[in-house]
């Protein structure tokens, strides 16, 4: 028999939602009540400089008054716990190195990212060569997930199709050795995220194509905490009227402005 589906919606409560995140919501939602599955809600609060209490309550109300329910709810912040733990053990088995590397040695990375990706710029390895292997966990440090060299990660989208993107430290890959643990003592979306979707039991994740490389990334750190690889399901990205992609910054795309225009939660899925 197969496994229940299980989604999630996870949004950040770092601005107010807009009709891309809208859609892509709704998206997941749609398909977890077409499988007749479960759907989580992920508090995703782990930048503690943009974070705010009322865009979190403002997500939810606008995610009610779209018409999208789930079944649970998990917030970030209070898993710190666990994010250290998974992070120990990558670095007992030497999956993860401290880097020491400066805003200016970063900034002399092989490439940059896309404009339209949240991706961050391929490192070169810098620290991955001198860096001595330890076993515990230094304060006020950044970690690195070791990539292996040339290695084509691949995965069917359930949305996009076949995918493969080359990982390792030199300017034919699609990206190197990626954040998994910041100075500042919290854990980065890489692997915050995959740590969330393996205690959730998450069957699929619905999300922005704009973080397809991100899925590469998150396989390896599934293989390296021992994780299974749930489906992927990537939306096409929202764009405002001069073909740039939908961000927090389109304020009067956000469902809140919407609705206090008038516009009723059938007129916004209609956007879709």
């Amino acid at each position: 028999m197969a496994p229940q589906y299980i989604g999630r919606l996870a949004p950040s409560p770092t601005g107010l939602l807009h009709l891309g995140h809208a859609r892509t919501f709704w998206i997941a939602y749609e398909r977890a009540r077409a499988a007749n599955g479960q759907l989580w809600l992920r508090d995703e609060d782990l930048d503690p400089q943009r974070s705010r209490a009322d865009f979190a309550a403002a997500m939810r109300e606008d995610l009610h008054w779209l018409g999208i329910a789930w079944d649970a709810e998990m917030r970030q912040s209070e898993r710190i716990a666990l994010y250290r733990e998974a992070m120990e053990k990558l670095l007992r088995e030497d999956f993860v190195y401290p880097c020491t590397c400066s805003r200016k040695d970063l900034q002399q990375a092989i490439q940059a990212p896309h404009e339209d990706s949240e991706d961050e710029p391929i490192y070169n390895g810098r620290c991955r060569f001198t860096a001595i292997p330890k076993t515990a966990l230094a304060p006020n440090t950044n970690y690195r997930f070791r990539v292996p060299d040339g290695e084509a990660l691949r995965f069917i989208d359930a949305h996009t199709g076949p995918q493969s993107f080359l990982s390792g430290c030199d300017a034919n890959a699609d990206f190197g050795d990626f954040l998994v643990w910041r100075k500042d003592g919290l854990p980065s979306y890489q692997l915050a995220c995959v740590v969330d979707d393996a205690a959730m039991g998450i069957t699929e994740v619905v999300r922005g194509r704009d973080l397809l490389k991100s899925t590469a990334r998150q396989i390896l750190l599934q293989r390296a905490l021992g994780f299974t690889t749930p489906d992927y399901f990537h939306c096409d990205l929202m764009r405002d009227d001069t073909g740039v992609r939908l961000a927090k910054r389109h304020d009067a795309l956000s469902l809140r402005a919407m609705r206090e225009a008038g516009l009723s939660p059938q007129d916004v899925r209609e956007r879709f």
